[in-house]
């Protein structure tokens, strides 16, 4: 299904300008300006689809999706590697510009960029009948943003938080983890429930266009993803709504939720991972980013039909080169994936000194993504039938629930392959290349757990999801990744586990900053735990 954004440009500009020059000079003036929270003659929709492009990355040019997504969570899940400190979670390396970047700094974050304009479109809507299916929509989004955030941080201000006009509230609570969980499950429950097909037109959606049989299918499979996150915390919790999410989750890659982006909003409706990877976010020394070893490694142990499509190799012809060479290599035999913990020098010894692993020849032999899969009017996925199907996998594998293990891996599998060609059609991999990829890999029931979270780790690395990647490998344990051990690092050589708070929460709101961060099991750190990573 081709969707895209352009018939509603001018419209999400409007909304994208309110948040830009009014919403985020000052918290006061955000909480108090009639003209973008309370007016009847403003249009909710303007700010839902702000809220849902906000989410694929920072307006300022993907400000949060360069330092949290890809300098930080994408190393750390080894789907990505880099030999500049400029790509700290390559190295573990504590910094506060990037560990607080998607919580939000200056004019920019999720608080500041998705937060605000989604609790508005929720207030705005509340009781009002022309708008129950916008409302409805915004409610799951509303969990969407917080899931994100929450998994991140831990314990972050979620029932009192962008209230400030509506209720006063200026210094919200920070809400246990647990209880932003049963929240999260239970808004979507309902809110899908109250969908109503013969309802208000949702004019505003640039994921399913207004669809509503598709957000339902949405509200579910976003359940069942929640629901496995408490599989070691709250079993009973994570069944029993595993149980209601897989009545009626998404049934093919046509349903795969994403956002085409566009060109002609300039940054505003630019891919963010495009801006990221092109290079467009500044001086950020992009072009070292490249595919781990880890990954590439995996890919090639398995004769993976993915790996001549997501990744190449000479990219660029040298270091100093920024401008991409258009005839890249795509050859599946000679791609090879960058070590984590390396660097440009040897500073600390040859170990860790690129140039003298014995992968080297020269840094545009390592693989990069390929440029199809981040086109500047490309795709940004944010959920997939491929994710669905093998998290359905795991609660059939764990409580027999929903069908057979067996066939929702290799649904899942065969999705996340196939799926591919939604970014570029030279991406595409046909259903038979697939099906014999599913065959000569076999599911084992013995190795299912292990299976099934390696191969959502895969496919999430190729929807450049790091987050979620991330979340998953804490959740699940697979792949069974290797710490690495640079003399810098930030962890005493132990894979982070979340990101701190950010430092200015401990003057701007100094109350339950502290409460909050004294609760953290194992510290306000790189290392602390979240309440269900356990």
């Amino acid at each position: 299904m081709k969707r895209n954004i352009k018939p509603i440009i001018s419209t999400l500009a409007i909304a994208c300008l309110f948040t830009v020059t009014s919403c985020t000079k000052d918290f006061d003036k955000i909480n108090t300006n009639p003209v973008t929270n309370i007016s009847d003659k403003f249009n909710p929709n303007f700010v839902l689809s702000s809220a849902q492009l906000n989410y694929t990355g920072s307006l300022d040019l993907a400000y949060d999706s360069f330092r949290s997504n890809f300098s930080l969570a994408g190393p750390i899940v080894q789907a990505l590697a880099n030999c500049t400190q400029e790509w700290r979670g390559d190295k573990y390396l504590i910094f506060e510009e990037h560990t607080a970047a998607y919580w939000g700094t200056g004019s920019v974050g999720s608080y500041i960029e998705q937060i605000r304009n989604i609790v508005d479109v929720i207030e705005n809507t509340r009781g009002k009948e022309q708008y129950k299916n916008v409302h409805q929509i915004a409610r799951i989004w509303r969990v969407v943003a917080f899931a994100r955030l929450t998994d991140l941080y831990g314990d972050v201000p979620f029932s009192e938080a962008g209230l400030g006009y509506y209720q006063k509230i200026y210094l919200p609570k920070y809400d246990k983890q647990q209880d932003i969980y049963n929240t999260m499950l239970k808004e979507l429950d309902e809110a899908s429930s109250a969908l109503q097909s013969g309802g208000d037109i949702v004019s505003g959606d640039i994921v399913y266009r207004g669809d509503i049989s598709k957000w339902k299918k949405f509200a579910n499979s976003f359940m069942l993803r929640l629901a496995m996150r408490l599989v070691k915390v709250d079993e009973a919790k994570a069944k029993e709504y595993a149980q209601k999410a897989v009545t009626n989750t998404f049934a093919s890659n046509e349903d795969n939720a994403f956002i085409k982006h566009d060109i002609l909003g300039a940054r505003i409706t630019q891919n963010r991972n495009g801006q990221v990877l092109f290079g467009t976010v500044g001086s950020q020394d992009y072009y070292y980013g490249k595919w781990s070893k880890t990954f590439i490694d995996f890919l090639k142990k398995s004769n993976d039909p993915r790996l001549g499509k997501i990744a190449v190799t000479k990219i660029y012809t040298n270091l100093l080169n920024k401008n991409q060479n258009a005839n890249y290599v795509t050859d599946p035999a000679v791609q090879k994936g960058m070590p984590n913990g390396k660097q440009l020098d040897a500073a600390n010894g040859d170990a860790f000194d690129i140039r003298k692993d014995p992968s080297f020849t020269d840094y545009p032999d390592y693989s990069s993504p390929n440029p199809n899969m981040f086109k500047l009017d490309g795709i940004t996925f944010i959920l997939s039938y491929g994710q669905t199907e093998l998290l359905r996998a795991e609660a059939a594998k764990r409580w027999g629930i929903g069908g057979a293990a067996q066939q929702h891996y290799q649904n899942g599998v065969k999705a996340a392959i196939t799926c591919l060609s939604q970014y570029d059609g030279k991406l595409a991999i046909t259903e038979s290349e697939a099906d014999a990829y599913v065959k000569a890999n076999p599911y084992l029931d013995a190795e299912g757990l292990k299976q099934i979270n390696e191969q959502y780790w895969a496919h999430t690395n190729t929807m450049f999801d790091f987050y979620e990647s991330w979340n998953n490998w804490k959740r699940s344990g697979y792949p069974n990744l290797i710490p690495v051990k640079h003399p810098n690092n930030s962890t005493g050589g132990v894979i982070p586990r979340r990101y701190p708070y950010p430092i200015s929460e401990a003057s701007n709101n100094p109350t339950h900053y502290k409460a909050a961060s004294d609760a953290v099991t194992g510290g306000d750190s790189y290392i602390g735990r979240v309440w269900w990573d356990k």
